[in-house]
């Protein structure tokens, strides 16, 4: 009788169709808010974003040449043409960073992940340097495919050793694994571009920016970019499981290695996609889940899409900042959100010292 009942209660634990999220500190109202505020932040920023730069332009010009273009007014041309794709292409790649770090922070349940600490970016941009190397006629679709391809080869690597590390996965140790990788990659994509006289092209990738940034690519990225998010929020319940504990999510019936390999496929596409138009901007991934988390909690039905304004509200403030500290000419702006990102490792790092 008693193994019967025993039997019940299990089979209740584990019916997906009954399973329910355990208790959360969640705060769906300030999620509410900061998806609202966020959005009208963002698309303020955008217009500002689009306004300046050499030619200063007024904000009634910027709307005037997206909603009535004008092709014989030349700042209508500079803003359809060179302005907005850039600034689009920043609020795009920052969501992807975002959401592609939150995803990685949920799986492997490591606050330090990001596509550029754990061999992403340093993938993509290898492959970038073969293309400019071997093949520089390439389309721009081969390109992202194979940026794809590197993210994939670089996220293998570092998990392939972190796996076969005494201990397993540990944040600290996938950290190390991550960097050890990174400058790796790095450092054949160096060598190949000396090799090859390609290093002006690849500097510009390493470095990160957005100044040349087309419709071509803009559009190329988003239906990627646009989906994986998509799809991220789909699964976000069950990352939200899954960060709480293996053996929560597998007592509540989710498919853990599933799970992972999907979330998995949409980081590598998510990174890869960025990489391919910005180049290898560091830490937006790490920075905005922590923040996002902080505001809303640990529900990542809240923390995919509010990563995802948030991550695209810093990267075209950072393009903006960029443009104004020393104009005419562009700071990278890898370079900027590293300023702010390398502090926040090191105080994440300093949290987790005990992982090693």
């Amino acid at each position: 009788m008693s193994s019967t009942t025993n039997r019940n209660k299990t089979s209740q634990a584990v019916d997906p169709d009954k399973q329910e999220l355990p208790p959360l500190r969640s705060r769906p109202a300030v999620g509410l808010l900061v998806l609202l505020f966020g959005a009208a932040a963002l698309a303020f920023s955008i217009a500002l974003s689009i306004s300046f730069g050499a030619v200063h332009m007024s904000l009634s010009t910027v709307w005037t040449a997206v909603f009535q273009f004008n092709p014989d007014i030349t700042h209508h041309q500079i803003i359809r043409e060179i302005r907005l794709p850039r600034v689009l292409a920043s609020a795009v790649v920052g969501a992807a960073f975002a959401v592609a770090g939150a995803l990685m922070q949920g799986i492997t349940r490591n606050p330090m992940a990001d596509s550029s600490i754990l061999g992403l970016n340093a993938g993509s941009a290898l492959a970038l340097a073969l293309c400019f190397a071997l093949a520089p006629r390439l389309s721009y679709n081969m390109i992202l495919f194979l940026c794809f391809i590197g993210a994939a080869i670089g996220a293998v690597i570092v998990f392939g050793i972190s796996a076969v590390s005494r201990g397993g996965f540990t944040p600290v140790r996938l950290v190390l694994s991550g960097s050890a990788v990174s400058a790796l990659l790095y450092a054949l994509s160096e060598g190949i571009a000396l090799h090859f006289r390609i290093g002006q092209d690849l500097a510009f990738w390493i470095a990160g920016g957005v100044a040349n940034v087309k419709w071509e690519q803009f559009l190329t990225i988003t239906p990627w970019v646009f989906v994986s998010i998509l799809v991220a929020i789909v699964l976000s319940r069950s990352i939200t499981l899954l960060s709480l504990g293996e053996e929560i999510a597998i007592n509540l019936g989710q498919r853990t290695q599933l799970i992972r390999v999907m979330a998995i496929i949409v980081i590598i596409v998510l990174a890869g996609a960025s990489v391919s138009v910005v180049g290898a901007v560091s830490f937006v991934g790490l920075i905005v889940p922590h923040i996002t988390r902080y505001l809303v909690g640990v529900d990542y039905r809240w923390i995919i899409p509010c990563s995802a304004i948030l991550g695209g509200l810093l990267v075209v403030l950072a393009d903006l900042g960029a443009r104004m500290i020393n104009p005419p000419y562009e700071f990278p702006i890898g370079a900027l959100i590293a300023m702010l990102g390398v502090p926040f490792f090191l105080y994440l790092a300093r949290n987790e010292r005990r992982g090693l």
